[in-house]
């Protein structure tokens, strides 16, 4: 994590001092752009197919994944063909939009895309342009219901609902718009989405991270070793929590070490450990699985919302016309 993004959890210092003016400045280019779309003064695109986006109002990890996962797995559970849309952050192709398939990596289409196929084997399409991302799902497959991984902030892009997932532990950090704060919109936003989901804490509107059993990250199977000990490796927003996560497994953390988020790593990078088991997460663990090591092992999380969001949710889903006689 760099400076300026640990000073976003940190008391006011110099460094959100001598960043307030830009964040002014992003506020402004931000606010009139709001303006401009709720006028119809810009003009967003059509698509055929509800959309649901899953994202949220400040940067960094604040567990969107997880809830993709479980959203997924619920509405095919009720009959729905469902496809997912991502930017593919970190992602490089000579081409857009990608159709994710099992021939594409972790280099063209970032690391979420690539976790979210190898679990669901769902329709996922990749690309700066989501409007691009959608026409190919629409193109290629009859798809009830599209999952935007992010994009809250795309107004351009038509939505049918909004669920805003929120860290519980960091919350909004300093409350300040970025780059002083890690505020991509104000928290005056969260009254007009349709679902403020917490990740973690205790409040209604949650859901919990569940862990299974260590995999290997070689196989993507389940371990039947049983680990003590080993070097926690992470590249993701809050890396804490899944450090808390290995220690409540009675893991015994040699050493953390922190990358910065969506990092794209090299066999070099874990040379230092030697032959010393690794644990890693999930999403680190699809960017590592061509150099892994027998001993490298992953921590799969699933999140587990309370029944006042399931209930929220399925409302929703029949009042927008996405479900019926749920």
């Amino acid at each position: 994590m760099s400076k300026i993004e640990q000073s976003w959890f940190k008391p006011f210092g110099l460094i959100t001092f001598l960043l307030l003016p830009l964040s002014a400045l992003f506020w402004l280019i931000s606010s009139i752009r709001t303006i401009l779309y709720s006028y119809n003064l810009l003009s967003g695109f059509a698509c055929k197919t509800p959309v649901i986006v899953v994202g949220n109002i400040s940067v960094g990890g604040n567990g969107k994944t997880p809830f993709v996962l479980w959203l997924y797995e619920h509405l095919t559970k009720q009959g729905l063909s469902v496809g997912i849309i991502s930017r593919g952050y970190g992602g490089q192709s000579d081409s857009y939009p990608l159709l994710v398939t099992d021939n594409i990596t972790t280099l063209q289409a970032g690391d979420e895309p690539i976790l979210l196929y190898h679990r669901l084997k769902c329709p996922i399409s990749v690309g700066p342009n989501r409007q691009q991302n959608i026409a190919l799902l629409e193109e290629k497959y009859k798809l009830d219901v599209i999952i935007s991984d992010d994009g809250m902030q795309h107004y351009k892009m038509p939505r049918t609902i909004e669920c805003c997932i929120v860290d519980s532990q960091r919350r909004f950090g300093n409350g300040l718009l970025m780059p002083a704060g890690p505020l991509r919109e104000t928290t005056k936003r969260l009254n007009s989405v349709d679902i403020v989901i917490e990740n973690g804490g205790d409040a209604n509107n949650s859901y919990q991270l569940q862990t299974s059993a260590l995999c290997s990250v070689n196989s993507g199977g389940e371990t039947k070793n049983k680990i003590t000990q080993a070097h926690a490796v992470s590249a993701i927003g809050n890396p804490q929590r899944f450090e808390n996560s290995l220690k409540a497994l009675g893991i015994k953390l040699l050493s953390t070490h922190h990358f910065r988020d969506h990092y794209a790593y090299s066999a070099d990078d874990f040379e230092q450990f030697g032959e010393q088991s690794i644990v890693m997460t999930e999403k680190d663990a699809v960017k590592c699985r061509s150099f892994a090591k027998a001993n490298w092992y992953y921590l799969p999380v699933d999140a587990k919302p309370t029944d006042i969001v399931i209930d929220k949710l399925n409302l929703l889903l029949k009042e927008k016309g996405i479900l019926n006689g749920l």
